[in-house]
């Protein structure tokens, strides 16, 4: 694992209409880590997620959030992405008319794409991946995350079961190969099976040139996928931090306990 963490966040303060929701937030993640952050509703889990990829609904009104030692701040979500963040949202978005195998290959294409001095991190012309060398590309992908290859003919999310739309965001992460991703509540509307489909999906992508958030409310996504670190989430700020026992602990105690803690500590 490297020693200088490639995501950074420091003391993080987010408002959304004027109502401050992330309180002073700090928390490192490496490539070759998987760190699971729980917490109650309303604690401020998915607006982390959206404030790291930029969305402009949240306003950043102290700290940073540093990737690679750069700040991310000033940059729009798709310059992010390109950089190597990814997020994996929890409700997809359906886009009839698209196919599966074009969105990925736009992706992609992007993604690959170098930067040029004076765009001001616009996307440069770039004659994109070949489509028989994307074609054997998704493939062995798709083969990666035991997928039907008629998956990639159909129209993006449209039509598709929960477990369809979680997997969809694990094949883009397959393809896009990002440093750092976000997995926002990637378990919620999920049965036991498409759980652990999904679960045995980021298995086979986590390794040393990955690093994974996974957020969550509930310990049985982490029953599947085994975290380094646990964090807990309380009212926008980390209130404990430990190992895989700690969801374990969670599953027994609930969260009051944590939020106690915080309060004799604050």
């Amino acid at each position: 694992m490297s020693q200088t963490p490639e995501l950074q966040i420091k003391d993080l303060h987010v408002s959304v209409e004027g109502k401050e929701i992330l309180k002073g937030l700090s928390l490192d993640v490496r490539k070759g880590e998987i760190h699971a952050l729980m917490g109650p509703n309303g604690s401020g889990k998915s607006t982390l997620a959206h404030t790291i990829m930029g969305h402009p609904r949240y306003a950043v009104t102290a700290g940073d959030i540093r990737f690679k030692g750069e700040s991310v701040l000033e940059m729009e979500s798709d310059e992010r992405a390109r950089k190597g963040l990814f997020l994996a949202f929890q409700y997809p978005v359906a886009i009839p008319g698209l196919s599966m195998a074009n969105f990925l290959r736009a992706a992609l294409n992007t993604r690959l794409a170098p930067p040029e001095e004076g765009t001001d991190g616009k996307v440069p012309a770039r004659r994109g991946i070949a489509p028989r060398e994307f074609r054997t590309l998704l493939q062995s992908k798709m083969a990666l995350l035991k997928m039907d290859e008629s998956f990639a003919s159909r129209y993006l999310n449209d039509g598709f079961s929960g477990g369809e739309k979680k997997r969809a965001e694990i094949l883009q992460m397959a393809l896009l190969k990002p440093e750092i991703a976000v997995m926002d509540e990637t378990d919620s509307g999920l049965d036991i099976d498409a759980l652990r489909v999904v679960s045995d999906g980021v298995n086979a992508l986590a390794g040393p040139d990955l690093g994974v958030l996974v957020i969550t409310h509930y310990n049985r996504i982490l029953n599947y996928i085994k975290p380094h670190f646990v964090h807990v989430m309380i009212e926008g700020r980390i209130a404990r931090s430990g190992g895989a026992a700690l969801a374990l602990e969670l599953e027994t105690r609930g969260y009051d306990w944590t939020r106690e803690k915080q309060e004799v500590t604050s």
